[in-house]
């Protein structure tokens, strides 16, 4: 029973996604795992029937498994981790929509380097199959640098955010004039809760409608945003990573386009990233009693021959410089104030 629960929690994790997946989810609030537990529990939902119609129990046990209950197993790791099943398969996804060619892995020779630790708590690295781990960090890494963090699709998504976030404060105000307030785009927009049928209702096409309206609308910044993105008109972008004071610039610019009348609130933004390709705090920070234990981390264990757990980043320096590599520090700005933010740089 456990396996098949395992194998129905990775198909279902993330069905409580929205319309442009994270995006929508931090400007709306709505939390997508929340979402996810209410349509595996909700007797109403086809997902629901379709579990239970296969064992009664299922539909509880999936929700109870998202949750982190019961006792941690190397099964959780499968679910959510860096060895994850939604990683494996979205990188590999990834590289075959986008025709890039930069994400691709042998995920047979990876599979096969997987282990469980003797405690049964971990999924592990046998100390032979480092390099099939280090062949899919690169992979990732390349996804990353050309792929997930490059300038367009980075500036784009910014953008999207942004026209997200005036039509939330407008919705809020009463001056938004589409969606009216009993659709399911202004509800979601707004962070009220949605029936299932609202939320079925609700994809990209529904978020696409909305942006091509407020593109004509009365607000000219979000419809300057919108039609932006629409017709691919996107912000400048500066690279300020080689600067020491890329904060400060940024502060800069910002105060000199609100001298000129500008909204430095929705005609630039700056960017970092926040996710990288190897994440390895916790090796650093706890004991070899604690990484045994198997309590909650973020690295990839490697169970060396003497039996012992170790983190990646203590095996090969790859992840660390792979890393290193993709820290940048951007500046997006609407194509108005671009030559004034290229003059205070100089």
């Amino acid at each position: 029973q456990s396996r098949t629960v395992c194998l129905v929690t990775a198909l279902l994790h993330d069905l409580g996604h929205g319309p442009f997946s994270h995006v929508f989810e931090r400007v709306s609030g709505i939390d997508h795992e929340r979402l996810t537990l209410r349509i595996i529990s909700d007797p109403d939902s086809d997902v629901h029937r379709l579990l239970a119609s296969h064992d009664g129990q299922l539909p509880a046990l999936v929700a109870d498994f998202i949750r982190g209950h019961p006792r941690r197993t190397f099964l959780n790791d499968i679910l959510s981790s860096q060895l994850d099943a939604d990683r494996f398969d979205y990188l590999l996804r990834d590289n075959l929509m986008t025709g890039s060619r930069y994400g691709d892995y042998d995920l047979t020779w990876l599979l096969h380097a997987l282990v469980v630790e003797p405690n049964q708590v971990r999924l592990a690295v046998g100390w032979k199959g480092v390099s099939a781990v280090v062949d899919y960090l690169q992979s990732r890494f390349h996804m990353y640098r050309n792929v997930y963090f490059h300038k367009v699709v980075r500036g784009a998504e910014g953008m999207f955010k942004l026209a997200l976030q005036r039509a939330r404060r407008l919705a809020i105000q009463g001056r938004l004039t589409w969606p009216p307030r009993d659709h399911e785009s202004y509800k979601a927009l707004v962070g009220q809760r949605l029936t299932m049928a609202e939320f079925t209702d609700l994809d990209d096409v529904s978020v696409l409608h909305c942006l091509k309206l407020w593109a004509r609308g009365d607000d000219q910044m979000l419809a300057g945003i919108c039609r932006g993105l629409l017709f691919r008109r996107l912000y400048k972008t500066i690279d300020l990573s080689q600067r020491d004071d890329a904060v400060q610039v940024t502060s800069r610019i910002a105060d000199a386009i609100a001298a000129n009348n500008g909204d430095p609130a929705y005609e630039m933004f700056f960017d970092q990233p926040t996710d990288t390709p190897y994440e390895s705090d916790y090796c650093a920070q706890r004991s070899d009693a604690e990484i045994e234990s198997g309590g909650q981390d973020t690295g990839i264990s490697v169970l060396g021959m003497n039996g012992r757990l170790s983190d990646l980043s203590a095996v090969t320096p790859i992840p660390h410089l792979l890393n290193q590599q993709l820290m940048f520090s951007r500046i997006h700005v609407a194509p108005q104030w671009a030559d004034l933010a290229r003059q205070l740089i100089d």
